[in-house]
């Protein structure tokens, strides 16, 4: 509902000033109660005082109702590590919704003009957040409703990863570590095979560290033990469904 990502957007920028609700509604000149109830999703917001709020919170109105439809934000957004099944339930879900399917660093590819390995040995892991960063804002500056494949360390960057959580739905998508490991390599990714005790180990530590991050997502699904169906139509009834 509109009304309740409208709330979880003010909640979320207040939290990240580390305003406290009366210290933002004393700036703002509203009452405690009011910005309470806003909050909540359950205010009876006019026009003017929600533009004090977000004059209080530096937040422009144009960025408070970017990407809302009716249903709340407009794109869908799938985390999770490498051989979750972004890319193959990402491309299902946006076939059934009959929207695109933007996979985030295919994006970053063409846009860079480099493929991977040369954007990590150009500028390493910070150059590629920094491309992701931009590039993520300017596909969350299109009013398009899409599906939005993003890859496995997007949670690395606080900056992305709140993007997501403001402005899309988001989804993790997740499996046992050894489902991860043996997609990638169906996927024709040789790498794992040099040593499977040691891909596992890093599997099962990267989800260890993620797993907290990955977990603020609004949905959880378990890419192991549902039928690629049932996963499917879950993904369709979140998109069109209130949050």
């Amino acid at each position: 509902m509109l009304l309740h990502s409208i709330a979880n957007r003010i909640r979320n920028k207040r939290k990240e000033l580390q305003y406290t609700q009366a210290a933002l509604a004393k700036q703002a000149g509203v009452s405690t109660r009011f910005l309470a109830q806003l909050e909540s999703g359950t205010g009876n917001i006019s026009v003017q005082r929600l533009a004090d709020i977000c004059a209080a919170l530096s937040l422009s109105m144009a960025e408070l109702f970017q990407g809302l439809g009716p249903h709340g934000p407009l794109i869908l957004s799938l985390v999770g590590l490498r051989g979750a099944g972004k890319s193959t339930l990402g491309t299902l879900a946006a076939k059934s919704l009959s929207i695109p399917l933007v996979e985030l660093d295919k994006e970053i590819v063409s846009r860079s003009s480099m493929d991977l390995a040369e954007i990590f040995s150009f500028g390493g892991a910070e150059y590629y957040h920094e491309l992701q960063e931009r590039i993520l804002k300017e596909i969350l500056n299109t009013p398009s409703p899409i599906v939005l494949a993003t890859g496995g360390s997007i949670v690395r960057s606080s900056v992305s990863w709140d993007r997501l959580l403001n402005y899309t739905k988001t989804v993790w998508l997740y499996a046992a570590p050894k489902s991860h490991l043996q997609r990638v390599r169906s996927q024709g990714d040789l790498r794992p095979m040099q040593g499977y005790e040691n891909a596992l180990s890093e599997i099962k530590q990267l989800l260890h560290i993620r797993e907290p991050l990955y977990s603020q997502a609004s949905l959880h699904l378990d890419t192991d033990n549902s039928t690629q169906e049932e996963l499917v139509n879950t993904l369709v009834s979140f998109y069109r469904s209130s949050v």
